[in-house]
């Protein structure tokens, strides 16, 4: 199929803008509403395609120069080439439509919107390591050794990246505006050092998360390395992964295909946010904008009206747990990752009347006979199962504030406890993830009377 012209009508949630050619939906990523754009059909069905922008024929004003030289083809930033304020409000359009259309919410109420610093917020990236000559492989564990098989030429180089968007095509980085400053200084360090060699080619992926350097304490690295098959003298090459990133804290080397782990460091890292400080380990989850981490607990917690019990469901490391603990005599927080659970109750310890179940949600609430003055819920993109609303229901908390990484499950979850005996009282957005599509919501609903 030939380019076609097609104007973009709005941005919708994943990115892409949204027009109509010849009777079918077209969906176009890196564009504005009212651009007139020469796409290309890259997937095309009878109802929709997804395409390309091959010329922005006529451009809106609203458009800006991106900052990143690998916008457009990388898949981590949707919205570089749109001014910061102007993400927001399309964000918060987006939010408004998602609940009306999924939810059947029609909320006209204001959505208190919580900006970021634009760049330099993220505390946790995943970076892909591939052969430089390799642009693209399968993604499966058999593809994986295939590629560390090909790739055992002595002249053989590794890049570093992300994958492209829809794909799993390398796209090799030289920078990262979005990374804190010592996640760059990883990245770069890391780049330099498999340009030369300094890594083995068995190295597939590296997960950095990181507290930045405050005062009188350096920035620390809590780093993960996953191989297609597990190194030889690993000591030896941890010791290398410390010369390379002086800043790493603990460093876990993986083999998924063998089911094999070392640990070098304590496994963990102390990460400070809204006044405390929590342990987190490798395998345990922590909001990624290092800005409006602190921001959130305190808008969960701090501002809730407190109480006799609350429950902190999907509880993580206790992010939201322990500033509750200041405003009810108990707080029961569930978690079902043992990871988590474990730094969890690291960090409740000794604050407060906290309990720590290391349980799935559905399963604690099934058992659970108490009525909470509050529930916390901050589930993953899935969101809520039917059963663990139907659950949540049944205990009939006064109140829930429900935190949200994905606007279709929360409208999905939120038309649910409507239905259920709830009132939506408060919708908030924060923009943990600015230059990209994602947004985090926090929803608050009390009983109905």
């Amino acid at each position: 199929m030939p380019p076609f012209e097609v104007k973009i009508e709005k941005l919708i949630y994943g990115g892409d803008g949204l027009a109509h050619h010849e009777g079918a939906t077209v969906f176009v990523p890196f564009v504005l509403p009212a651009e007139r754009v020469a796409a290309l059909a890259i997937e095309q069905k009878k109802k929709f395609i997804r395409a390309q922008p091959e010329t922005i024929l006529e451009a809106s004003p609203e458009r800006i120069d991106a900052r990143c030289p690998h916008f457009g083809v990388c898949g981590g930033c949707n919205y570089q080439h749109i001014p910061y304020s102007q993400q927001l409000e399309y964000k918060t359009e987006i939010l408004r439509e998602t609940l009306r259309r999924i939810g059947r919410i029609e909320w006209t109420a204001a959505i208190a919107t919580h900006s970021s610093p634009q760049w330099e917020y993220r505390n946790r990236a995943q970076w892909k390591i591939r052969p430089a000559a390799e642009t693209e492989h399968d993604a499966d564990e058999d593809g994986a050794r295939q590629a560390g098989r090909r790739a055992k030429k002595e002249d053989a180089k590794l890049a570093i990246g992300y994958f492209r968007a829809n794909s799993t095509a390398l796209c090799a980085v030289e920078d990262c505006s979005i990374l804190a400053p010592s996640l760059l200084s990883a990245l770069l360090a890391l780049r330099n050092a498999l340009a030369q060699g300094k890594l083995p080619q068995a190295l597939r992926e590296v997960e950095v998360f990181g507290a930045e350097a405050t005062g009188a304490s350096p920035a620390k690295l809590l780093m993960t390395a996953t191989f297609a098959g597990f190194p030889a003298r690993a000591a030896e090459l941890a010791a290398e992964f410390r010369s390379i990133v002086p800043q790493i804290e603990s460093l876990l080397f993986h083999d998924p295909g063998r089911d094999r782990m070392e640990l070098f460091g304590p496994g963990f890292l102390e990460y400070e946010a809204g006044g405390e400080k929590y342990r987190v380990g490798h395998f345990s989850f922590f909001q990624v904008n290092r800005f409006l981490a602190g921001a959130m607990a305190e808008e969960v917690a701090q501002k809730d009206e407190g109480g006799k019990l609350a429950l902190d469901l999907f509880a993580g490391v206790g992010l939201f747990s322990l500033p509750l603990a200041g405003r009810f005599e108990r707080v029961v927080a569930v978690e079902a990752n043992p990871a988590a659970a474990r730094d969890l109750e690291n960090n409740v310890r000794g604050k407060g009347a906290i309990e720590v179940r290391n349980s799935d949600v559905d399963r604690f609430l099934e058992r659970c006979k108490e009525k909470p003055d509050l529930v916390v819920l901050d589930p993953p993109r899935a969101g809520m199962t039917p059963d663990g609303i139907r659950r949540l229901a049944r205990i009939a908390p006064a109140r829930i504030t429900y935190v949200s990484c994905d606007p279709s499950t929360l409208a999905r979850d939120l038309a649910a406890l409507i239905a259920g005996g709830y009132e939506l009282a408060e919708m908030q957005l924060f923009d943990l993830f600015p230059q990209t599509f994602h947004m985090e919501t926090i929803a608050r609903l009390r009983r109905r009377e």
